[in-house]
């Protein structure tokens, strides 16, 4: 029997499986010792201590938002399934939100994580990746959280990245922001800012691109903001204001990513965005600076940041000529 700071794993004698106790409830942990991560041998038991591990974290990233899941039912060895749709038999006291898709003019019911067992099921169900929405299921069409995502082109090198990611800061700071940045998991970084639900998903990507556009002024060697790949400098930094889009989701703070290596996309302090190697924080290595450190960004919903001056640029902006966000679904 293993004690984690979450609850206990206890082994059945008569069983394959593990029962997972998570504050009040208990998990089925089917194939415990099935290997997700080949290159290091880590199982999906280890998976689940990972996340019983930075459990505060990984909670107050997903809490309330409708999320997908990265599923590798095999492995990383495997296929990746995106699934939306909670499955039926999931346990009664598993949270959901209905969304619906324009496009298809579907709807579906999306994992909601509300506790910590929730999380625990969705690796049962051999989730790897949490990819939740910037919106909460209060109301789903107006997003709660501005993401800026710095997506380096195939022949950038993560130092300008770093440096794109301060220009970001010196930005977000005039404005009166408070920036929460984090590794991706990838190539990239993510900075978050909390802001009011009071918008709908248009307006912050007017907001997301007034501010790429800012920064691309600002770094115009390092930055672009062509939204077509093939009008891209593949040597620049794309600031993809397009992941403020309605339903397009990355993935969560404390989120295991799907590469060999078991990275995860963890938050870090601005001091440490220039000298940060994102491939050292993986599921081995991120429980121990949880330990040390705690959620990174457990104050974002008490820096909660208007809009109002960004939508001020883009109405600026478009008068001036510039274009409009391109329709992400272009």
């Amino acid at each position: 029997m293993a004690q984690t700071p979450y609850g206990e794993v206890m082994a059945k004698a008569s069983s394959p499986a593990v029962e997972i106790e998570v504050d009040d409830k208990v998990v089925r942990l089917s194939n415990p010792d099935r290997v997700y991560f080949p290159d290091h041998g880590w199982t999906k038991l280890d998976l689940v201590e990972y996340y019983l591990a930075v459990g505060e974290g990984i909670v107050n990233a997903l809490r309330e938002r409708p999320s997908m899941l990265h599923r590798f039912p095999q492995g990383l060895a495997g296929p990746k399934v995106h699934q939306k749709r909670v499955p039926s038999g999931a346990p009664p006291w598993l949270e959901t939100v209905e969304v619906h898709f324009p496009r298809y003019d579907r709807t579906a019911d999306e994992l909601c994580v509300t506790e910590l067992a929730a999380v625990v099921w969705a690796v049962q169900m051999s989730t790897v990746e949490f990819h939740p929405w910037n919106s909460r299921r209060d109301d789903v069409e107006k997003p709660d959280e501005w993401r800026i995502d710095l997506d380096p082109g195939d022949d950038c090198d993560f130092s300008t990245v770093q440096r794109v990611a301060l220009v970001a800061r010196e930005v977000l700071d005039e404005l009166g922001a408070t920036g929460f940045p984090k590794t991706s998991g990838g190539s990239g970084l993510h900075i978050y800012v909390r802001i009011p639900p009071d918008h709908g998903f248009g307006d912050v990507r007017r907001a997301a691109l007034s501010f790429a556009r800012e920064v691309e002024r600002r770094a115009p060697d390092d930055v672009t903001t062509a939204w077509w790949r093939k009008d891209r400098d593949p040597s620049r930094v794309f600031v993809d204001y397009n992941q403020n889009a309605r339903d397009h989701t990355i993935a969560a703070a404390y989120s295991v990513r799907g590469f060999a290596d078991g990275r995860v996309s963890t938050p870090i302090r601005w001091d440490e965005v220039a000298d940060v190697d994102p491939h050292d924080f993986t599921l081995a290595t991120v429980p121990a600076r949880f330990a040390d450190l705690g959620d990174l960004h457990g104050g974002i919903d008490d820096a909660v940041f208007d809009l109002a001056p960004l939508l001020e640029w883009a109405d600026r902006d478009e008068r001036d000529g510039a274009e409009p966000p391109v329709d992400a679904e272009e």
